[in-house]
């Protein structure tokens, strides 16, 4: 594995394949976690690209998320409470059940 050192950052080398498959060095793997079948987003940044775990992207997803609730002054349990009556009201005027009623 080759190093260069820039701005303060190790970089690691790594050879692009025939089907522009790239391996990420072990000690990155390690460090991030991932493993075979993990997904990560790749993205184009004006330096180049940016690959992050997909659990890091769905975590920043879920603060933004958390941030604009606090915003609006709802909680995450007020919401989901809200999403269970819209869904109600949903199934009620499309299939005309009563999903507050019990079966017999």
């Amino acid at each position: 594995m080759t190093f260069l050192q820039t701005q303060g950052l190790d970089r690691k080398l790594v050879r692009v394949q025939e089907k522009g498959q790239v391996t990420l060095p072990t000690e990155i793997r390690e460090k991030l976690g991932l493993k075979k079948g993990d997904l990560v987003s790749v993205v184009e940044t004006n330096e180049g690209i940016l690959i992050t775990p997909q659990q890091v992207v769905a975590n920043k997803a879920l603060d933004k998320l958390g941030e604009a609730l606090k915003g609006k002054g709802l909680s995450l349990e007020e919401l989901i409470e809200s999403g269970r009556e819209i869904r109600g009201q949903m199934v009620k005027e499309k299939y005309g059940i009563n999903p507050d009623s019990k079966a017999k």
